[in-house]
């Protein structure tokens, strides 16, 4: 009876948040990149880069992932930009994604870098308010954890999760993200799960139109955010979205590498 009581309670937090993980949910079921051995270490498997992928398309080993059937998806593809490739997205009043699957210990090269433009910033968005939750250009880790040690309502979430989509979640996600007036290194929790937190990479008016290259600490990222080492890194993902506040936003990627600290 107190179960039950529970997950009715609970009920519409478990869903709004499950709509919001999906965007990594396929990222859990990890299998081994094309051409991974056994045993391969971050040394070996690199995050599919945009620049090494034909133009018009989506890039190689990189999936569409839908947050929602009933939301606009944000538009990809590859374009060409001062002779590089570079990933472009395009949201109009629209939220979807692009994800990688992937299987590695970040412990062992913990620095990710990536270069990112954005035409301007969400307006109206406001990172902490759920109605508003919009960013022009976000970068998503997931990562893998031992689920049975998180509080009961988690796992209520993670267990219906995986009932209702047949996909096992990812245990944290980490959001990189263009924030309108958060400063750098603000670490935003999510509104509907504790088991997504944003940081804030670049921060308002200061480099929009231009090209930005950002490196980050993914550890001391992680540990800061969720109070724990992480676990292995099992997805990479990116995000444009505009779906909350109505607005038209475009973004630029360059390739994303991981590496070890200089």
């Amino acid at each position: 009876m107190h179960i039950a009581l529970l997950l009715l309670q609970n009920m519409k937090f478990i869903f709004v948040s499950i709509a919001l993980l999906l965007f990594l949910a396929g990222c859990a079921q990890v299998r081994q990149p094309a051409g991974a051995r056994q045993g391969e270490t971050i040394a070996d498997i690199r995050i599919a880069p945009f620049s090494e992928s034909a133009l018009g398309g989506l890039p190689n080993r990189w999936e569409p992932m839908i947050i929602h059937r009933n939301k606009k998806n944000t538009h990809y593809a590859l374009v060409a930009e001062h002779g590089r490739h570079v990933l472009h997205a395009r949201a109009v009043s629209a939220s979807s994604g692009l994800m990688q699957k992937v299987n590695i210990d970040p412990m062992q090269k913990p620095q990710i870098s990536w270069r990112w433009r954005i035409s301007g910033l969400v307006e109206t968005a406001d990172n902490f308010d759920r109605a508003l939750e919009d960013s022009p250009a976000r970068i998503i880790l997931g990562f893998d954890g031992n689920k049975d040690e998180l509080p009961f309502t988690d796992q209520i979430m993670f267990e219906t999760a995986r009932m209702v989509t047949g996909r096992e979640l990812p245990y944290a996600t980490l959001m990189y993200i263009w924030g309108r007036r958060a400063p750098v290194d603000t670490v935003i929790p999510n509104t509907r799960s504790n088991r997504i937190k944003m940081i804030v990479a670049a921060s308002g008016e200061d480099g929009v139109g231009e090209w930005q290259a950002i490196a980050r600490d993914i550890v001391a990222d992680y540990e800061r955010a969720f109070g724990e080492k992480p676990g292995r890194l099992i997805g990479v993902g990116v995000l444009t979205d505009t779906d909350n506040t109505g607005e038209t936003v475009e973004a630029w990627y360059g390739d994303i590498r991981l590496k070890q600290q200089q």
